[in-house]
């Protein structure tokens, strides 16, 4: 069963499973279930995707009940009115705040601009030698992508060399082969964790929250990061 953050007769949201893909799609191949079907069979009807999250992202996913309501949020994002909040375990201490704007090029080939602001939260160094290194440095941050584009947020943490722990495409391979026979994780520690909108009907600002999975706080476990404001 899906988790289900929010609910009422016009919007869904749901803490999207890290390994579930939203819908079928060209460029994540086949699984054997889908975000929208399983949705669809839990509450016996029709849900329509407003936005979408990497098949290994976990987090805030929200839909619409119907096409009107999809139109309205969907113009919602366009015009930048949602605001996105992301947490991440990146490789090594990134600075304590930055502004990445950095252009990206989508499946298509097409460049777009992409805009994405993060903070750092929590700071991590622990006895795990990596290459010509004794330690290993990580830091927790929060990250808001102002544009939403394809893999932004892990393109923009590969361009500043702070890749996302655990991502494949885009992430370091050796680091994330060393977590593998180490602690046997090779969880990306990516999570959607606020979504922040106003409601297309009564205009009320709607905050939806997702709390993280085990694995993440696995991760967090390990290097000894306070991960509680995101399990609650």
């Amino acid at each position: 069963m899906l988790e289900i953050l929010y609910r009422d007769e016009h919007l869904i949201a749901i803490n999207k499973p890290s390994g579930l893909l939203v819908h079928k799609s060209f460029y994540s191949g086949e699984a054997d279930t889908y975000a929208i079907q399983e949705l669809r069979k839990q509450i016996g009807q029709k849900v329509y995707p407003v936005h979408r999250l990497d098949r290994k992202t976990s987090g805030v996913l929200l839909f619409t009940l119907d096409k009107e309501t999809l139109r309205m949020m969907s113009t919602q994002f366009e015009e930048k009115k949602v605001e996105k909040k992301y947490i991440a375990i990146l490789r090594g201490w990134a600075k304590e705040e930055e502004t990445i704007d950095y252009d990206l090029t989508n499946e298509n080939e097409v460049t777009q601009n992409a805009v994405t602001r993060y903070r750092r939260l929590q700071t991590s160094e622990i006895d795990l030698p990596f290459l010509k290194h004794q330690t290993s440095r990580y830091c927790l941050v929060e990250a808001i992508p102002e544009t939403g584009r394809f893999h932004q947020l892990r393109k923009h943490f590969k361009h500043i060399l702070h890749p996302i722990l655990g991502c494949r495409k885009h992430g370091c391979n050796k680091q994330n082969k060393l977590w593998l026979q180490t602690f046997g994780i090779n969880k990306m520690t990516l999570h959607a964790h606020q979504l922040i909108f106003n409601h297309p009907i009564s205009n009320e600002r709607i905050t939806v929250n997702a709390t993280i999975d085990d694995d993440f706080k696995r991760v967090g476990d390990i290097l000894n990061f306070d991960l509680s404001s995101y399990l609650e």
